[in-house]
């Protein structure tokens, strides 16, 4: 077995941020995790199908892969590498490994050790009052899980999905559970673009980006807004490396400068490898957290000032225009200033380099969608682009980057608490019978129903539940409560420690695995984050005979479940899926004829009428311009705002690995990064030890995360910036975004005092995150930073 140990943060290095990303570096990194975790055979095996036509999909993020016939050899990601080395490692998990340790034991373990210990290979069961997880059968798992499912009512159960299920098991999922009885479907979208979903159904008519990845090609501007490409989608360096080419200015609008935007070594390209690299972005805006509406209103006022607007566009496509326009234009420009931390000279840069621009596009992640205006804020952006006519047309529009591989497509397959009544009414005639139509539980929903004795069933289809949600403490005090908490997993985790009364652990394949039935080979669809649906294939055997597919484990939970109460036949399309497809093609807009187009060479594109024909499916038929007041966040007096973000070793909650070497971290992951006023104006010296405290006044819950390293580090004063999931039991689970009901994990309240003195009634996020660091650490040199 590899060598993974409980991280020890007295080996924490602190170095100088890198100035570029990707690079030789990467290359090396890439290839050592894999040949380390995966041996030489199984790594030439799976990188090299990574991604291509006839190979599989990423498990990774969702940027689109390029046409076939442009794809390169190596066509991944370092942490594309790092994400299938993770999954196909040789590592195993077995029932051995469970009889030695026990739960106690395996909770005193952190979340790095416990990914380490490789593949779950058998079905287990926790049984009430267990110490143990022991080996189950799946028809006694099935049972079991069908016993309690039929003993409650159906919306005292929750049904989770994380994004890396399939469209098949997804649609396949959100049947059973509607045929079950409930609409309870949470997913890991609540918590990273709901925000998104919701402006853009408001503003354009559909939850969905308008671009494609020609269109980044083409485009003459290009805004990335709180995303940072070169550790969550680093493939989005190639495609902003051929925009810079061409001619494309970017602008990056982020708290932190980020090494992916300063600049790129792409290593596929000679440039790239002995070259400097490609400068990507022209200018950057080091924006205060939750500063973006008012960055955004004060670039659509000089944009309304100087008259550049497309008035074609808005006479024939917008509604709403006019009470925009004299929203922006009474906007006071000292607000907006002292809110985005810009000058007002930096701000119009910007706004001239969009107006100089006949087709641009705007990019956002994260640092846009978890603040508590974050839908006002999505508006705004979509206000922007409305206003220059920067949609339905080449080289423009609307961009949500996500985060998940498959999270837009479980969207799409109907894995939506919310899911619309056309969606039910085609269920209902392809399968006979009627869904219900009461709206469920999303993510926080679903915590608040469990802590609250209401929910008492949960099942995770992938993912890690407890370290993705907000409130780490009562997220894991709610899923205890319940009593059985199903699990589908590639790997061990936290979710399965802080669990039900009965526990279920059910190891399913992952994306690089074969899944042979007695029907033969079957392959998945995935859709990526340009609404493009595609084949993947595995390319190695399972980890072990006695794990299943997602759809095959589904399958089996609802026929012990149902049965035969719909006349649904779950057992054939377990075996077949082109049955499931079938199906989908006749429920789903836009996939008549999928069982077809879904395994040509690159897929096909799904519908998106704004972007296809300027054809807006709002209320008023027309693109909705939408004012929003300019919400400022209040901070007391000696607090600062908090983001969480990833480290460059880490996918979502999994964790690699312990280097951030873009932003100078190495062996370590508790710190915090700040600017040197706030340090000095905090009492503190850089490199300090210091516990967090969330500043949170609508309950008595004291949220502390202890023992954190200050790093002085290139942000503006008053924001802060800390790793998750560590930092996740600091976000309180109340406070959401207005509209979306998102987790508001960009930007919470905090103070900070010396480490050992936060300690409360509550003690969140120390004891299993990592062991502790103390006041000494290694150091190369002394940090020098980016300014």
């Amino acid at each position: 077995m590899s060598k993974v140990h409980d991280i020890n943060e007295d080996d924490l290095e602190i170095n100088s941020p890198a100035n570029h990303a990707a690079g030789v570096t990467a290359v090396r990194v890439s290839m050592q995790r894999s040949l380390s975790l995966m041996g030489p055979s199984r790594t030439a095996r799976t990188l090299l199908k990574l991604n291509q036509a006839d190979g599989f999909d990423c498990m990774s993020c969702a940027w689109p892969d390029p046409d076939p016939e442009n794809r390169h050899a190596a066509e991944f990601c370092e942490n594309g590498a790092k994400a299938v080395a993770d999954e196909a490692t040789t590592d195993r998990a077995t029932p051995e490994f469970f009889a030695r340790h026990s739960l106690e034991d395996l909770r005193g373990h952190d979340d790095y050790w416990l990914n380490g210990q490789g593949r779950i290979t058998h079905p287990m069961v926790k049984r009430p009052g267990g110490t143990h997880y022991e080996p189950i059968e799946w028809d006694a798992a099935y049972a079991l899980i069908a016993e309690h499912l039929t003993s409650i009512e159906p919306d005292q159960a929750t049904f989770y999905t994380s994004g890396r299920a399939s469209n098949e098991a997804a649609f396949l999922y959100q049947l059973f559970v509607r045929a079950y009885g409930t609409n309870n479907l949470p997913d890991c979208s609540n918590m990273c673009h709901e925000s998104s979903g919701t402006a853009l159904t408001e503003a354009i008519g559909i939850g969905k980006g308008s671009v494609s990845l020609r269109d980044i090609y083409d485009a003459e501007c290009i805004v990335i807004a709180g995303q940072n490409p070169g550790t969550n989608h680093p493939r989005m360096l190639s495609a902003l490396e051929v925009a810079k080419r061409r001619g494309a200015k970017i602008i990056s609008i982020n708290p932190l400068r980020e090494a992916g935007l300063v600049n790129f070594r792409n290593p596929q390209v000679p440039r790239g490898v002995v070259g400097k690299g490609t400068d990507i972005a022209d200018l950057h805006l080091p924006i205060r957290l939750n500063g973006d509406l008012a960055l955004f209103q004060g670039i659509g006022r000089l944009l309304v000032e100087w008259d550049a607007l497309d008035h074609e566009f808005i006479a024939k496509h917008g509604h709403g225009f006019e009470q925009w326009r004299e929203h922006v234009l009474a906007t006071d420009w000292a607000q907006i200033e002292e809110v985005t931390g810009l000058t007002r000279a930096q701000i119009t840069e910007a706004a001239e380099m969009i107006r100089a621009s006949d087709a641009t596009i705007y990019c956002w992640a994260m640092g846009l969608t978890q603040h508590r205006n974050s839908v006002a804020t999505i508006r705004e952006v979509c206000n922007v682009a409305l206003a220059r006519g920067d949609i339905g047309k080449r080289g423009a529009g609307l961009c949500p980057v996500r985060g998940h591989s498959n999270v837009q497509g479980d969207r799409t397959m109907g894995i939506w608490e919310r899911v619309p009544e056309h969606f039910l009414d085609s269920l209902q005639t392809e399968f006979g019978f009627d869904p219900p139509r009461k709206h469920g539980l999303d993510t926080v929903d679903t915590i608040r129903g469990m802590r609250d004795g209401k929910v008492t069933f949960f099942m995770g289809l992938g993912g890690n539940f407890v370290k993705a949600a907000p409130d780490t403490d009562v997220t894991a005090e709610a899923l205890r409560r319940a009593g059985m908490t199903v699990q589908v997993s590639t790997k061990l985790n936290r979710s399965h420690l802080d669990c039900g009364d009965t526990a279920l652990i059910l190891p399913t394949m992952g994306r690089t695995e074969r899944n042979m039935t007695g029907a033969g080979e079957q392959f998945i669809s995935v859709e990526d984050s340009m609404s493009a649906v595609h084949a993947s294939r595995g390319v190695i055997d399972p980890p072990s005979p006695h794990v299943r597919s997602e759809v095959a484990i589904i399958a089996g939970i609802a026929e012990a479940t149902i049965g035969d109460r719909h006349g649904i036949a779950w057992a054939p399309m377990a075996e077949d899926y082109d049955i499931i497809r079938e199906h989908i093609s006749r429920v789903v807009p836009g996939c008549e004829t999928y069982t077809h187009d879904v395994d040509r060479p690159g897929g096909f594109v799904l519908p998106h009428p704004p972007r296809d024909s300027r054809t807006f499916e709002t209320k008023s038929g027309k693109a909705e311009f939408v004012p929003s007041p300019l919400e400022v966040l209040q901070v007391p007096e000696g607090h600062l705002v908090l983001q969480t973000l990833r480290s460059h070793d880490q996918f979502n909650t999994t964790i690699y690995g312990l280097s951030d070497r873009y932003r100078g971290i190495e062996e370590g992951r508790r710190v915090i990064f700040m600017h040197a006023d706030d340090i000095r104006d905090q009492g503190f010296d850089d490199r300090d030890l210091v516990d967090i405290i969330a500043h949170w006044e609508d309950d008595d819950v004291h949220r502390v995360a202890e023992r954190f390293r200050i790093v002085q580090y290139d942000t503006p004063r008053g924001s802060a910036a800390a790793y998750y999931p560590e930092t996740n039991s600091l976000v309180p689970l109340d406070s959401t975004a207005t509209s979306s009901n998102q987790p508001t994990s960009k930007s919470v309240i905090v103070r900070l005092v010396p480490a050992g003195q936060g300690a409360g009634p509550t003690r969140a996020g120390a004891a299993q995150d990592s062991v502790g660091a103390d006041d000494t650490h290694k150091t190369n040199r002394q940090p020098t930073h980016l300014s």
